[in-house]
């Protein structure tokens, strides 16, 4: 386990140090981020992982979610391309969704799963497709139901070599670990990482599978809210749609989620603050390190 003293606080000035890659030409040097996700009773967490992704830079963004909810989606999010996924009697996405999904996450250059998923089987279903169809080198972020997904087949990403973060809540965590995490939270993520061999980005303790780990202390209590993590986990995605490597982009992630929430506190106080507001808060948070 890490030393406390050997973890590295996220500031500006080491953010700085490991600037992210100069946007260039037009949008698809900026990548395509795929969000794959939602349910009949959760396209909003699709919305958010999206536009979250648009605002750190991604140039393309894709949805895939519950067919039900993929026309509200389009108008809600004119600036992607949506496709609907066929769903369960109870409305979760089915994880026998066809070829078309498989056809975009071999195109695109990020995809990020997991949100507003709820089923865990159907999720597993729909992971392997993800797995199957994507690339070795696309990056991939692996949220909400995804998680639970991966806590029942351990081993999908062991070994494989492929650039993935994973975002756990406390609840998350405890299904990845098998326990309940401790407090220790950099020895809970540097855990995280080794047996997932991902990088893993857990209430702003960050970790890599080589041991490296990260500390952001600027969090506050108003991200503990409805939505929050489906827009770090599309911030981490543009990120890496934008080529930020996956600790980078976890780092400067988890930095743009904190001070975004930071941003809003004047006008709405330490907590009260929406999931949706965080978002337009992003860029100029990104601009501004």
């Amino acid at each position: 386990m890490p030393n406390r003293s050997d973890t590295r606080v996220i500031t500006p000035a080491l953010l700085r140090d490991w600037a992210l890659p100069v946007p260039s030409g037009g949008k698809e040097s900026r990548g395509t981020v795929l969000v794959v996700g939602g349910s009949r009773f959760t396209p909003g967490a699709v919305l958010l992982a999206g536009v979250a992704a648009l605002r750190a830079g991604a140039g393309v963004l894709q949805l895939a979610a519950a067919e039900s909810t993929a026309t509200a989606l389009s108008i809600q999010v004119p600036e992607a391309l949506v496709i609907g996924l066929p769903e369960t009697a109870d409305g979760a996405v089915a994880g026998r969704c066809g070829d078309r999904l498989s056809e975009l996450v071999a195109e695109a250059d990020v995809v990020a799963v997991g949100p507003g998923l709820k089923d865990v089987d159907e999720a597993g279903d729909l992971l392997r497709v993800v797995l199957d169809a994507a690339r070795r080198e696309t990056p991939l972020v692996l949220d909400a139901y995804a998680l639970g997904a991966l806590s029942h087949a351990p081993d999908l990403l062991v070994g494989a070599g492929r650039p993935v973060v994973l975002t756990p809540n406390r609840t998350e965590a405890r299904h990845l670990l098998g326990r309940d995490p401790g407090d220790d939270l950099d020895a809970e993520a540097t855990e995280l990482a080794g047996r997932y061999d991902a990088v893993v980005s857990l209430y702003g303790h960050i970790a890599a599978p080589d041991g490296r780990t990260w500390r952001e202390e600027s969090g506050d209590a108003g991200l503990g809210t409805s939505g929050s993590g489906d827009v770090l986990a599309g911030l981490l995605a543009g990120l890496l749609s934008r080529g930020a490597e996956p600790a980078q982009a976890a780092c400067w992630g988890a930095f743009a989620h904190a001070v975004s929430g930071q941003r809003l506190v004047p006008q709405y106080g330490r907590i009260g603050f929406l999931a949706r507001e965080l978002l337009d808060e992003i860029p100029h948070t990104l601009a501004t390190v």
